[in-house]
This record gives structure tokens, C-alpha cells and sequence, in this order.
């Protein structure tokens, strides 16, 4: 394994963990918005939900093509 090899895998890890994360925070988010009434917030956890995972993907990405 080089150390693009080792690089990519861990990108990928990282980039995964950092798009679950940012998917959690936006249905949160999107859950408050929702009881609140707060369409903003609501639109703004949904947004954070499909970065998150759009991120996820990638880091799936990454670790596959370390293979």
C-alpha cells in the first residue's frame, strides 16, 4: 500500500464521519424547525442533511478506490 493509498483511505474515513455528522446536525435541525414553525431552519437541516450525505458518499468513494 503506498502513501497515496493510505492517504486516500483516510480521507475517506474522515470524510465519512465528518458527512454522518453533518447529516445528524441537519435532522436535528429540521426536526426543530418543524416543531417551531421555523421554515428557514427546517430548509437549512434539510440542506445539511443531503451535504452530509453527498460527504458520506464520497468517503465511500475514497475507501473503495483504495481497494
Amino acid at each position: 500500500m503506498t502513501d497515496r493509498d493510505r492517504s486516500l483511505e483516510t480521507d475517506g474515513m474522515k470524510n465519512s464521519a465528518k458527512g454522518k455528522l453533518t447529516s445528524a446536525k441537519g435532522k436535528v435541525k429540521d426536526a426543530v424547525g418543524g416543531l417551531t414553525g421555523d421554515m428557514s431552519m427546517q430548509a437549512k437541516g434539510k440542506m445539511d442533511q443531503a451535504k452530509g450525505k453527498a460527504q458520506d458518499a464520497l468517503g465511500k468513494v475514497q475507501r473503495k478506490a483504495d481497494r
